[in-house]
């Protein structure tokens, strides 16, 4: 049997700008948009292969419900890209700050926080051959 991720449904306060801006930094599209079943709205965008389902309740929310790290909470998305220099750029010039640099096996990543306080892993494998960083190479936090 072979299994792969299809989506993940996360909550933000506005599901248009945060699609926008994945389509933006990501190359991404907007596969479908719509009410919720649940009520409020949902965007799909990402891939012909996968996808974020990003939700509103349509009610405005201040804060996370709970820190990343707690039992059933999301830590982060991660997105594997071909350049991540050239993401990065993508991601300064949208206002947000990239941390957490790290280049260890397999490949070089850093972490950048949206708007709604949700972390994205940013990864490239590209350079999988290249040298690992000094002393154990982790400068990243791990969950």
């Amino acid at each position: 049997m072979t299994a792969s991720l299809e989506h993940l449904n996360i909550t933000v306060s506005n599901p248009h700008e945060t699609a926008e801006r994945l389509c933006r930094l990501f190359g991404w599209h907007v596969r479908w948009s719509g009410p919720s079943m649940l009520g409020g709205h949902t965007v799909h965008v990402g891939s012909h292969d996968s996808y974020l389902a990003v939700y509103s309740t349509g009610r405005h929310s201040s804060g996370s419900s709970a820190a990343r790290g707690g039992i059933g909470r999301l830590n982060h998305v991660g997105v594997v890209v071909d350049d991540l220099d050239a993401v990065e750029q993508l991601v300064l010039a949208e206002g947000l700050t990239p941390h957490t640099h790290g280049d260890y096996e397999p490949g070089r990543r850093f972490y950048f926080d949206d708007p709604d306080d949700i972390e994205f892993e940013i990864v490239s494998y590209a350079d999988v051959n290249a040298p690992v960083a000094a002393a154990g190479g982790r400068s990243g936090r791990q969950f």
